[in-house]
């Protein structure tokens, strides 16, 4: 009895411990993504979309069958460990089990989907912005639920926004 309380414990620890970093996992619906992605920001072979907090990684599954390589950033390790097994057999997906805030975009990242809450938009929206100027070229966010307050989406799809970010010179 004592160990299904410690499990039960360690597994609240650390899904509380994840709300206090970004927002909480909230599972997706495949229809949705899959109109995100062929609507909103047709998704191509020529893509690399990044999902920040990326769950159970169904977001990944469904880039990578419309051609993508796909990449989840996730510092829940049971999610991890749930979306690796889920998407095994797809080598167009990796996963990095690292908390974003501290954190990089791979250098062929094209577009960058993320479920936050509206308050860690506003320090998402500074975070891509100074990927966007590190990479030095345009990079696509699809913002599941929220939008950027002071920034105009190129389009909307249902709950999910599209902005694109330009890089900043600072000469």
């Amino acid at each position: 009895m004592i160990f299904v309380w410690l499990v039960a414990a360690i597994i609240l620890f650390v899904f509380g411990f994840i709300v206090l970093r970004g927002a909480p996992y909230v599972p997706s619906q495949r229809k949705y993504i899959r109109k995100a992605l062929t609507e909103l920001y047709p998704i191509s072979r020529s893509d690399v979309l990044v999902d920040i907090g990326s769950g159970d990684g169904v977001v990944l599954r469904e880039s990578s069958k419309l051609g993508s390589k796909s990449v989840g950033y996730e510092i829940n390790p049971i999610l991890i460990i749930i979306s690796k097994l889920l998407s095994l057999r797809d080598k167009n997906i990796s996963f990095r089990f690292v908390d974003f805030w501290f954190s990089h975009l791979p250098s062929d990242t094209t577009v960058v989907y993320v479920f936050a809450t509206s308050s860690i938009i506003e320090k998402i929206k500074v975070w891509l912005q100074n990927e966007t100027n590190n990479l030095d070229r345009p990079i696509y966010l699809i913002s599941f639920g929220f939008q950027i307050v002071g920034m105009n989406e190129q389009k909307k799809v249902g709950a999910y926004y599209l902005y694109r970010f330009n890089p900043l010179h600072t000469d």
